[in-house]
């Protein structure tokens, strides 16, 4: 299962100076308070209300500075995620990085045929199963959106795929707050009830305002069962710069800050402590091709200002990698993926979805996901740093060697060189001979080999029979009920 990291700062990278950071808290502070948000839900309106937020005649909700404060000074510095078996997984917070794919993707590649398709209920359990075969992914989302299923009950039924086919920490998007109820019931059942849930949370629920500044019914209705259900629960906004957002990196970055922090206030107005994850998808309007590219360096930047703004502001983030905007798995779509994946790793963006989308964010890919998880696993290792000691300074082995001398045979080299050296999976180390008689395959080749092999081999526990029941009985009385 994952290893817990407690990744340092040292050498990290940075956009923002201290002043820089202040100043966008500031705007985002001015911008709530003067500005003001549009909110459809009355009993999130009435609570801000009573707190000391005014409403304009123009039905806009200004919120004072102090709320915020007040929120911070709340909310949780880290919050943990534990697997399908109870077990701690992710520690959210700090500069921990953890990794897992997207969620909703309307459109799949077929891994057997390469063939470009609608996703379907399928693909949410097979992606569910490879990603907890792969190492480096830390947590799922369903990759897929079933288009074979009734989209009422489709976020439903794929929650229950992701339960049966992994055992690694799931991270939801619910249609409303009626389906997300019945995900929180199943996974009470899985705990052995609420209050064990609430100690142990198994499941992340994704929220997300309409920007610019405004805060629909669904969204806040859900937020505020998580609030009240212990559950922890990202408010990220998907600004888009040139469109529903300012086109200049501060800006948008701006906006976005403002947007989430007004979904904090509410959470932990309702609940004081409740776990919570800030973030902002900073989608960029190509002004040229009038595309949402989730790729574009001004993406990028904006991504890396909200991760530095969480860190300043002490609340785990919810971020981006191994995104591609190119329509297949090519030397772009590689370039792409790894560029975000490696920006997240070095700015220590804590829980970061996405890993498998491809066509700006409208298809999946399962190849793409082995490729990231190798990516992954290589810088963990680069950023692992190095171990200074007197053993490893190798005074003694360069002694013995001497001048002329050799390594192959010293002792200081069986010692390490199983510790030490980095070993890929479907990166080539051979030379030309040896590649060739493999096959001669390319990356995406073997990437596509490594998915179908572990599909046929990994095997997943199965979930304890009376838990499997309980679940179909919820699903099947949420459809009764009329979904």
């Amino acid at each position: 299962m994952t290893q817990l990291r407690n990744a340092s700062q040292v050498g990290r990278l940075g956009f923002l100076s201290e002043q820089n950071k202040r100043d966008i808290y500031l705007a985002a502070l001015e911008v709530l308070a003067n500005v003001g948000m549009r909110v459809y839900h009355e009993e999130a309106k009435t609570l801000l209300l009573e707190a000391g937020c005014t409403l304009t005649p123009q039905d806009r909700v200004l919120m004072p500075r102090h709320l915020v404060e007040q929120a911070r000074l709340c909310v949780p510095s880290v919050v943990n995620l534990y697997d399908r078996d109870g077990t701690l997984a992710l520690e959210l917070g700090g500069y921990n990085s953890y990794f897992g794919p997207g969620s909703d993707l309307m459109s799949t590649y077929d891994l057997e045929t390469g063939a470009h398709r609608p996703s379907t209920l399928k693909d949410v359990a097979r992606a569910a199963r490879l990603c907890d075969a792969l190492p480096h992914l830390d947590f799922i989302m369903s990759s897929a959106h079933p288009t074979d299923q009734d989209p009422h009950l489709s976020y439903l039924l794929s929650f229950a795929e992701m339960m049966q086919n992994t055992r690694k920490p799931l991270v939801m998007t619910a249609e409303n707050e009626r389906d997300l109820s019945v995900m929180i019931q199943i996974a009470r059942e899985l705990r052995g009830g609420a209050e064990a849930l609430r100690q142990k949370p198994y499941l992340v629920v994704y929220n997300e305002p309409i920007s610019p500044l405004e805060h629909p019914e669904e969204s806040l209705s859900k937020l505020l069962l998580c609030a009240d259900t212990g559950v922890p629960s990202i408010y990220s906004p998907a600004p888009l710069a040139g469109a529903t957002a300012p086109i200049t990196v501060a800006g948008h970055t701006t906006q976005g800050v403002a947007e989430s922090l007004f979904g904090l206030v509410v959470h932990q107005l309702r609940k004081p402590g409740a776990p919570f994850l800030f973030g902002i998808g900073p989608a960029v309007l190509d002004l040229v091709t009038a595309q949402s590219s989730y790729n574009a360096v001004e993406y990028l930047m904006t991504y890396m200002c909200a991760v530095e703004m969480a860190k300043w502001l002490d609340i785990p983030n919810w971020g981006y990698a191994g995104t591609s905007d190119s329509q297949l798995l090519d030397a772009q779509a590689g370039m792409e993926a790894t560029q975000i994946t490696f920006l997240a790793m070095q700015a220590g963006s804590n829980l970061s979805h996405d890993v498998g989308y491809l066509d700006f964010g409208l298809t999946g890919s399962l190849e793409e996901i082995v490729l990231v998880d190798e990516f992954i696993s290589m810088n963990r290792r680069l950023l692992a740093g190095i171990e200074v000691n007197r053993d490893t300074l190798a005074l003694e082995a360069i002694a013995e060697a001497g001048p002329g001398g050799q390594y192959m045979t010293s002792e200081h080299t069986y010692r390490y060189m199983r510790a030490v050296q980095w070993r890929p999976t479907i990166l080539n180390r051979h030379g030309r001979e040896r590649w060739l008689a493999d096959g001669g395959l390319d990356l995406a080749a073997r990437a596509r080999q490594k998915a179908l092999d572990l599909l046929a081999t990994h095997q997943v526990p199965a979930l304890p029979a009376d838990l499997a029941v309980k679940t179909d009985e919820l699903i099947g009385a949420f459809a009764a009920a009329g979904a």
